[in-house]
């Protein structure tokens, strides 16, 4: 599963993290390794083994200086693609400096968002076609947080409607990114889902259907994204969201949350209700990237707030709603010993995809999700008539041009 996520840009620093040349230089856990990351003076983004290949000083205490970053222990400096440049214990040794080489791996800045590639290099793919990263910068807004747990909790979470009705219950008229929508009436009223899955070219549509007015269906569609992106269908006029789970190791996870809205900017009120943590994203630690709410204080659970049902699970806003339950199977949840449901249909398809696409890979055939077409696909919330499929009725919505409106209730 690695070799497969390697073969994707990999999102893994905000921007800001690296502002200018010859900053500071940034730890980079990715993948399971251990990486040091910085801006040289032409302003390229370099991505290479931390520790410097003298003798494993890491090179987070290096002077990033003159097109390079240099091992304050003996000198020995390494341009963004991991040459020695500077070998002067050496002299400066032509031969000796070709010798010395640490691993490397290509990086992008795109929509605030620097990414690597971590694959093979000939199979570099093209930068990511996702709609977020295509809308002008006041359109969207984007954060990330440590979640402590393996990445596939998190991105099962993030395709499973059904408990929208139950953990997130006491949050969603009260979010400012989520209140005002006709969807929070049928989410409260329809606690049974019905689950619909069907395969487009970039992964699954996963679909929930529950009794709306009128007669008809409420559907709110998922796209997942092989092999860590997930769409929230957008409630009223609100932006759309999303996340990406992107393996720190194989115990922990960034969380990457985003909010677009495709056809305006976003106003100033829901960029500060996203600064402040509202909606899908977390009010973090000054200078980390670990939210306030998390396991050590056991994410400042209210049980007053929970038997009032002011929160349907005592713990205060909707990303630490999602992340204390997928933190709390344990790093690695056990799947022996689950019952999985009608309503795990998403989560089941998105499993096998994920172990057909690893063995694809394995083989060398194709795999999708990396073409730039089969990222351009939106979530949608769609009312329909009970006899119309919801990819038929929502797939306008679904696969719109840049620019235009979501499909919304």
């Amino acid at each position: 599963m690695g070799d497969l996520f390697r073969r994707f840009w990999a999102p893994f620093l905000i921007s800001e993290e690296l502002p200018e040349p010859d900053c500071d230089p940034v730890r980079v856990r990715l993948m399971g390794e251990d990486l040091i990351a910085f801006k040289d003076t032409e302003g390229r983004i370099g991505l290479i083994d931390q520790f410097c290949a003298h003798r494993g000083v890491s090179l987070w205490f290096g002077r990033n200086e003159e097109c390079g970053i240099r091992c304050p222990y003996h000198g020995w400096k390494f341009d963004v693609e991991g040459n020695c440049i500077e070998l002067p214990s050496e002299g400066n040794n032509p031969k000796a400096m070709a010798r010395v080489k640490l691993k490397s791996y290509p990086c992008i800045e795109k929509s605030g968002v620097i990414w690597a590639y971590m694959g093979p290099a000939e199979r570099q793919p093209e930068p990511p076609n996702l709609e977020w990263t295509n809308v002008p910068d006041d359109h969207f807004y984007v954060s990330k947080r440590i979640q402590e747990c393996n990445y596939l909790q998190a991105l099962e979470g993030g395709i499973d409607s059904s408990h929208v009705s139950w953990l997130h219950s006491g949050s969603l008229n009260t979010d400012p990114l989520f209140k005002g929508s006709k969807g929070n009436q049928y989410n409260a009223a329809d606690k049974m889902p019905v689950f619909e899955v069907e395969p487009f070219d970039g992964g699954l549509l996963i679909a929930a259907r529950r009794s709306a007015d009128n007669n008809k269906y409420y559907w709110r569609i998922t796209p997942w994204i092989l092999p860590w992106h997930t769409l929230i269908p957008p409630r009223a006029d609100h932006p759309i969201g999303g996340h990406v789970w992107v393996p720190i190791d194989d115990h922990t996870c960034w969380t990457w949350s985003f909010n677009y809205h495709p056809s305006r900017p976003l106003s100033a009120v829901e960029r500060r209700a996203m600064e402040a943590g509202k909606g899908i994203h977390t009010e973090n630690i000054p200078g980390t990237f670990i939210p306030k709410a998390n396991k050590s204080n056991d994410y400042l659970m209210d049980r007053d707030a929970q038997r009032a049902g002011s929160t349907y699970s005592g713990v205060d806003g909707i990303a630490m709603q999602d992340a204390s339950l997928q933190e709390s199977m344990g790093t690695i949840q056990d799947r022996t010993r689950e019952n999985l449901c009608g309503t795990d249909n998403g989560v089941t398809m998105m499993r096998q995809y994920l172990i057909r696409a690893a063995e694809a890979n394995k083989r060398g055939d194709d795999i999708m999700g990396l073409h730039p077409d089969h990222q351009r696909v939106r979530s949608a919330a769609a009312e329909l008539e009970k006899d119309v499929k919801f990819s038929e009725g929502a797939k306008d919505g679904l696969f719109a041009e840049l620019g235009t409106p979501p499909s919304t209730v």
